[in-house]
C-alpha cells in the first residue's frame, strides 16, 4: 500500500528566509496536494489559446521561423530552457533550441515597458540544446541532451562567444542551477537511470576547472541523507559517467533544476517527482509525487522549473494537460496556466523577468507538433511576491 502523507521536506533556515519567512517544513509535512490555486480557477481561453486566472493576460513574443517583432531575426526551432536577465533597466530571455547539429540558443531583448529592442543568436553548431541555467555572474548554460554532451557557458547579452565547460562532464545533460551560497552548480541527467550531479569550480565565477561529484545514496530512499563522490573521469569515455562511482543513486529521468536559499528543488519525469535537495544538511525529500496524491494529480509529466521570490514553485508539463502548475509555499498544487489546441508539443522554459512581473515560457512544438512549430509567450499579470 502506498503512502500518502509523511514525506518531510527539511527546508529550513536560509529557505524559509529567501521565501518570505515561508516555513517549506510545515508546507510538506505530507507531499504537496491538490487545493485551490491562490489566483483562482483558469477563466476560457483568450486569444491566444491560453488559459488563465483572473487578472493575466499573454503575448506571443516569437515563433519558429518568423521574424521576432521589431528585428530582422528569425526565431529557433523547438525552443526548450529559458531564463532571463537583467540589462540596464530592461531584461533578456534567452532561449534553447532542441534540434540535433545546428542547436545552440537565441536571445530576446526588452526594454524597461516590455517593448522587444532586439533578438539574436548566443550558440550555434550544437547538438540538442534542452535545458540549462543561469549563472550568478550572468551568463547562460545551455547544455546538449545527448550521449556524451556539453555544457557550453554563453553571453546573453551577445557581447563573447560561447565556450564549452567540459569539466562539468560529458553525459545527456538536461538542466543545471547554480548554488551561489555553497559553490556548486547542481546538474541533472535525463536517462532512465540517470544521475545528479555537482560541480565544484575551482574558483567560483570561473567554471574552466574544478570537481565533477554524484550524488549517493539508496535507490529506494526518497528521503534521508546522501553523500558525494568524485566522478574519476568526467570525460565519460569509455565508461559513462553515471556508471563511474559505486553507489551513485539513479533517478527516473532527471528535468528541470532550480537553487533557491539553500535548496536545489529537480524534477524527473519517470516517475512524475519534484525532489528537494537540502545544501546545509546534504539530504533529500520529496516536494511532490503524483502516485501520493489524494485524488487526481493536477500536475503530471513534470519538467522544467522555475520559482518565485514569494516561494511558489512553477513546473511545466511535459505532456500532461499542457499546463504550467504552482505548487505555493504551503503545499498546495493547482494548475496556473494551461495551453489549448497543442496535445502534440510540451511546455518548456518558464522563467519570470527581474522584477517577477512576467513569465516568460514556449510551446516547443505548438499547433505542428513538430520543431517548426514552437511558439514564445509572455504572461503578465498580479504575480504575488
Amino acid at each position: 500500500m502506498r503512502r500518502r502523507n509523511f514525506l518531510r521536506v527539511t527546508v529550513v533556515g536560509a529557505t524559509a528566509a529567501a521565501f518570505g519567512g515561508a516555513s517549506w517544513r510545515e508546507a510538506f509535512a505530507a507531499t504537496a496536494q491538490p487545493g485551490p490555486s491562490p489566483y483562482g480557477e483558469l477563466l476560457a481561453a483568450d486569444a491566444n489559446n491560453v488559459m488563465l486566472p483572473a487578472g493575466f493576460g499573454s503575448r506571443v513574443v516569437a515563433r519558429t521561423g518568423s521574424r521576432v517583432a521589431g528585428t530582422g531575426y528569425l526565431w529557433h526551432p523547438a525552443p526548450d530552457g529559458g531564463a532571463c536577465f537583467a540589462d540596464g533597466s530592461g531584461w533578456i530571455y534567452t532561449s534553447n533550441s532542441e534540434v540535433p547539429l545546428v542547436g545552440g540558443c537565441s536571445a530576446i531583448r526588452f526594454d524597461a515597458t516590455g517593448q522587444i529592442t532586439g533578438a539574436y543568436r548566443t550558440l550555434s553548431g550544437t547538438n540538442v540544446n534542452c535545458a540549462g541555467g543561469a549563472t550568478p555572474w550572468q551568463t547562460w548554460l545551455s547544455c546538449e541532451e545527448v550521449e556524451w554532451g556539453r555544457v557550453f557557458e554563453t553571453d546573453p547579452f551577445g557581447a563573447n562567444g560561447a565556450t564549452a565547460r567540459s569539466a562539468m562532464g560529458r553525459f545527456k545533460h538536461e538542466a543545471c542551477a547554480a548554488d551561489p551560497d555553497h559553490g556548486f552548480v547542481y546538474m541533472t541527467e535525463d536517462v532512465s537511470d540517470g544521475c545528479f550531479y555537482r560541480f565544484a569550480p575551482a574558483t567560483w565565477g570561473n567554471l574552466a576547472s574544478g570537481t565533477l561529484e554524484v550524488l549517493c545514496g539508496a535507490n529506494e530512499a526518497t528521503s534521508g541523507p546522501v553523500t558525494w563522490r568524485r566522478v574519476p573521469d568526467p570525460d565519460g569515455f569509455p565508461v559513462v559517467t553515471r556508471n563511474q562511482v559505486s553507489g551513485a543513486k539513479r533517478f527516473n529521468g532527471g528535468e528541470g533544476c532550480y537553487y533557491a536559499g539553500g535548496t536545489c528543488w529537480f524534477t524527473t519525469k519517470g516517475d512524475n517527482r519534484v525532489w528537494a535537495y537540502n545544501a546545509a544538511t546534504s539530504t533529500i525529500d520529496l516536494a511532490y509525487d503524483d502516485s501520493l496524491v489524494i485524488g487526481t494529480p493536477p500536475l503530471t509529466g513534470v519538467d522544467n522549473v522555475t520559482g518565485t521570490a514569494g516561494g511558489d514553485l512553477f513546473v511545466a508539463e511535459d505532456g500532461g494537460d499542457m499546463e504550467i502548475c504552482i505548487i505555493t509555499r504551503d503545499g498546495v498544487v493547482a494548475p496556473f496556466l494551461r495551453v489549448l489546441g497543442q496535445g502534440g508539443s510540451e511546455i518548456t522554459g518558464p522563467a519570470f523577468s527581474p522584477d517577477g512581473s512576467r513569465l516568460y515560457f514556449s510551446s516547443q512544438r505548438g499547433t505542428t507538433g513538430n520543431v517548426l512549430g514552437g511558439i514564445t509567450y509572455e504572461i503578465t499579470g498580479p504575480f504575488r511576491t
